[in-house]
């Protein structure tokens, strides 16, 4: 047996230790072991009715959760172990957030901490609403460049071309009352990034690790900066090989259009608004 995400061995308590239940209480749970080495050696522990006394109490006091503590015996020698649960709410000691993480625990700052924080409370960054934002502030041709996209996928009903913008956002629930959420202000807003600061692409080109040759940086809702994007790549990125097919110039670069489309698409999706947003 060794340490992993549920169980920590320590050879006596140090109040420091209390970081660790904090991390369980965040996670799955888990048990801290007193009496053992790093290797799970038992090693004993003194004084066992005194802790069995002490840090119950002191758990719940320091971080409002309640623990067993048992104490057990093996080979003569006495160890005890802390069970914690895991808990729906947030648990935080002296102001500080932790989390087990594989056989570590640690703390959550900046970006984690909003997750972490947003997860407990059932939510997601990109569903937090952004006050100020209503649909008169969105920008009409982003929707009729969505109609448009989503009729020709052929995963999409072309009635949508019908669809008022009201309609698309009620639809793909991108408003809480009359706010829309950080997901539709990155779709259909003409400047995201005066919300989210960092919610656009730069693009840069290289010729050596610290020799920048020169540079571009695109703005707009996510449809723009996609498209923009795609073009500046392969228009002024991308170096292309040139034949001919009698008077027809032939243009054919190292890698399909298709593939830097959806590998761009895929970076914007999974980029991290949120962290971006607290700079």
């Amino acid at each position: 047996m060794r340490e992993d995400q549920n169980v920590e061995w320590k050879k006596s308590w140090q109040d420091d230790y209390l970081k660790w239940i904090c991390g369980f209480a965040n996670a799955q749970g888990g048990r801290l072991v007193l009496g053992k080495d790093d290797a799970g050696k038992l090693t004993g522990l003194a004084k066992t009715d005194k802790l069995m006394e002490d840090l119950p109490n002191k758990i719940r006091d320091l971080l409002g959760i309640m623990v067993q503590v048992n104490r057990k015996t093996s080979g003569g020698k006495d160890y005890l172990e802390i069970e914690v649960d895991p808990y729906p709410s947030p648990i935080s000691l002296r102001g500080r957030y932790y989390i087990r993480s594989g056989a570590t625990n640690q703390e959550l700052k900046g970006s984690a901490l909003d997750r972490f924080m947003l997860g407990k409370l059932g939510r997601r960054w990109d569903d937090i609403p952004v006050p100020h934002v209503t649909l008169k502030k969105l920008d009409s041709s982003a929707f009729d460049y969505f109609r448009e996209a989503a009729a020709k996928s052929g995963r999409m009903d072309a009635a949508i071309l019908n669809d008022t913008d009201k309609a698309i956002v009620d639809n793909l629930k991108l408003r809480e009352g009359q706010h829309l959420r950080n997901a539709g202000v990155l779709l259909f807003h003409k400047n995201p990034e005066q919300f989210i600061p960092g919610a656009y692409i730069k693009i840069g080109f290289f010729r050596s690790e610290s020799d920048l040759a020169y540079q571009d940086e695109v703005y707009g809702n996510l449809f723009v900066q996609a498209q923009k994007t795609l073009d500046l790549l392969m228009t002024k990125y991308m170096k292309a090989y040139i034949s001919y097919e009698g008077v027809q110039r032939i243009d054919r670069f190292l890698f399909p259009r298709d593939a830097i489309r959806e590998v761009l698409h895929n970076a914007l999706v999974h980029r991290d608004y949120s962290r971006m947003a607290l700079r």
